[in-house]
């Protein structure tokens, strides 16, 4: 096969090892520590702003307010306003990230459970430089 053949199929089978593989842009997306911290506050349903900016220690309000826009944006939480005094709004995940959860939950607790030895591995880097 010839090579703009193949990157051609790779594009179409969204190979994110490609550079122009829109897969990369979710893959930059998803990794963000904000986007892990909100989707795991989200998993027991839906929070609004102000418990997620409490839950999520030391979040700017407009890093917050930019996670959420891209989250709801790549369709993986919605928004409902309900008219009240104040407004109230709230997000929750949509099934699409729900199905994002496992893996988000899974990497936040392997984090939280390896941290000793991270932290002991670079105290031990460190004082070999």
């Amino acid at each position: 096969m010839a090579a703009p053949v193949a990157r051609a199929q790779a594009r179409a089978e969204y190979d994110a090892y490609l550079a122009e593989c829109p897969a990369r842009h979710l893959l930059d997306r998803i990794s963000n520590k904000w986007v892990s911290l909100v989707i795991n506050a989200l998993a027991d349903g839906p929070r609004r702003y102000s418990e997620l900016a409490h839950t999520l220690a030391s979040v700017s309000q407009k890093m917050l307010t930019q996670t959420l826009r891209h989250l709801e944006r790549d369709g993986l939480l919605n928004r409902t306003v309900t008219p009240s005094i104040p407004v109230r709004v709230d997000y929750a995940l949509t099934p699409l990230g729900e199905s994002l959860l496992p893996l988000m939950r899974a990497i936040k607790t392997w984090a939280e459970q390896h941290m000793d030895e991270v932290l002991a591995a670079r105290s031990e880097h460190d004082a070999s430089l």
